[in-house]
């Protein structure tokens, strides 16, 4: 039960500078009195301000502020819910909204929009139209219970009963059950796609194998053709090693004694050669010279005939030797000539050889890479391609299961929605609470002196029995009537409120009720109603007509306007 205790406003509407402060909880009833404009409406603005935001009438946000001051409008309320303490602090120019509990500011760092909804759904728990219909009747700007639309006469009872949880739970149902839906159709999505993944993945498979196959077999044929050219290789290769082996040890000895017997003919005719000059030099001196050039003695000629005769026999004797051994040394030459060439032609075949032994290597390193090819490469990407497969089909398998379970948690959160529905649970609850309203009501009407027999159904649509019976409306009524069943309406509503203790409220305030259309005897049996609500209600009945209520209340606040300003008298 909200417990309200102390109302304190300035420079709001038409009050000054000083605060102007209401002790709700020091008498049960107070009636406010004062001249039209005087102020007496303003402590109702002042409490719908500070809890909502807006005023109980009509009014701008910018005209709530003193037009002459034009600044520092507060607005201050005090109010126990439970054990708690609350005030609620909210101003204009500057702009202020603070909530304090038991001391202490609430944290104010989310926004003001949230900040009011803590306000409204953590603390007061109701809403500014069922704060209207519980706490206040009034009739500036109010509009009555029966004057709302079904929609919003709901909203109404629904806070009454403490129902609008459902209201939240069923919001809060939908986001999930979008969100489920949402992720079905994304599921769904996934699992068409992982299908034709897994179609593209088989063909795929289907492909490689037979592209395998065919390359298998190509290149089990390319290593056959290798093979034969690696055979016609060796077999070459066992002639020319055959032809080398016989051939290259007998040559290379040949070549050795010919290089010998060339060196000693070189030396043999270097030999002559010397011999030669030798022999031409002796006979060049007795052609030349007759007397001995050492002891001056005369050579005979006889002498020099002998000598000279003796170089020309030996001259001829070392020229025969020489042309043999010219002879013998172009036979040497020519030898080595041809030794060579059969040497070059052994080198030759070596050469061929070792270029057959090269081939023969890469013919079988090609082979070799082909049986790996066949045996490894070609395996391993079927092999890849298959246990891409089998992820494929994991993963849809998986995605499946979520699609199954998803589907199962929608199915259980559509009934759960169901119930969640106005015509689910809260219909059966509402159905509950339907004859004690009714009843209530009824009782009510009665005390008014309105004898009629008044029933809402679950729609909260009325029908009205007056008379012989006959069903009305309640447009069909006079205000007075009309006044009478918002009245018994307001009082109902205070007490289903205090039946759940959901909006219940120590608080109540009646806005110039007495002086509209309720007539004598509509203003006594109000009054009798009034005197048995109890102690634990305060009550604030505004009129311009004191004279009429005078003396019937405990206490009695006068509002008046001095300088432009208003007071308390």
């Amino acid at each position: 039960m909200i417990i309200f205790q102390k109302i304190r406003y300035k420079n709001f509407l038409s009050t000054g500078n000083n605060f102007t402060e209401i002790d709700i909880l020091r008498h049960k009833s107070t009636l406010i009195v004062g001249q039209n404009g005087a102020g007496k409406s303003t402590m109702l603005d002042a409490i719908s301000f500070a809890l909502f935001g807006s005023a109980h009438r009509n009014i701008n946000k910018p005209q709530l502020v003193n037009s002459i001051n034009n600044k520092q409008c507060v607005v201050e309320v005090e109010f126990k819910v439970g054990a708690a303490q609350f005030k609620v602090v909210r101003g204009i120019k500057p702009g202020i909204f603070e909530i304090w509990k038991n001391g202490e500011m609430i944290n104010q760092s989310s926004h003001a929009k949230e900040y009011q909804r803590i306000l409204e759904q953590n603390i007061l728990k109701l809403n500014h139209k069922s704060f209207h219909q519980v706490v206040v009747l009034g009739s500036s700007n109010f509009i009555p219970f029966m004057q709302l639309n079904p929609h919003n006469r709901r909203l109404v009872i629904e806070d009454l009963l403490d129902i609008g949880v459902f209201s939240k739970m069923n919001q809060i149902l939908k986001e999930e059950t979008n969100t489920i839906k949402d992720n079905l159709k994304d599921l769904s999505y996934k699992i068409d796609l992982s299908k034709n993944k897994m179609d593209t993945q088989k063909k795929y498979i289907n492909d490689v194998k037979k592209i395998t196959d065919e390359a298998i077999t190509y290149k089990e044929t390319q290593i056959s053709t290798k093979r034969k050219e690696i055979e016609d290789l060796e077999s070459d290769n066992a002639k020319l090693s055959s032809s080398i082996e016989k051939n290259q040890s007998g040559i290379e000895d040949e070549l050795k004694k010919l290089h010998d017997r060339k060196q000693s003919l070189l030396q043999y005719s270097a030999q002559f050669r010397q011999q030669m000059a030798t022999v031409a030099k002796d006979a060049k001196f007795y052609e030349d010279n007759e007397t001995c050039p050492t002891c001056a003695q005369d050579i005979g000629s006889e002498l020099r005939n002998e000598k000279m005769e003796q170089a020309k026999s030996k001259a001829k004797e070392l020229q025969s030797a020489m042309g043999k051994l010219t002879d013998e040394s172009t036979q040497v030459e020519s030898s080595i000539s041809n030794t060579n060439d059969a040497l070059t032609k052994i080198r030759d075949k070596q050469s061929v050889l070792h270029s057959n032994i090269q081939q023969i290597n890469r013919l079988q390193s090609e082979i070799g890479n082909l049986r790996e090819d066949i045996a490894g490469s070609a395996v391993a990407d079927l092999k890849e391609a298959e246990q891409e497969l089998e992820n494929i089909k994991s993963t849809l398998s998986d995605m499946t299961d979520s699609k199954m379970r998803l589907n199962e948690t929608y199915s259980y959160k559509s009934a759960i929605a169901e119930m969640l529905k106005d015509t689910g649970i809260k219909t059966k609850i509402i159905k509950q609470y339907l004859p004690v309203m009714n009843k209530l009501i009824n009782q009510y009407l009665q005390v008014l002196d309105f004898y009629v027999h008044f029933n809402l159904d679950e729609e909260f649509n009325e029908s009205i029995l007056s008379r012989h019976r006959d069903a009305f409306g309640y447009d069909s009524f006079s205000e007075g009537e009309k006044q009478r069943i918002d009245l018994s309406l307001l009082f109902t509503w205070r007490q289903i409120a205090k039946m759940k203790n959901s909006v219940a409220t120590n608080l109540l305030m009646l806005d110039e009720t007495f002086d509209s259309s309720l007539d004598h005897e509509g203003v006594d049996n109000l009054l009798k109603i009034l005197y048995t609500l109890g102690d634990d209600t305060n009550i604030f009945i505004i009129s311009h007509k004191g004279d009429i209520l005078d003396g019937k209340f405990e206490n009695k606040i006068e509002f008046i306007k001095e300088k432009n300003f208003s007071k308390i008298k």
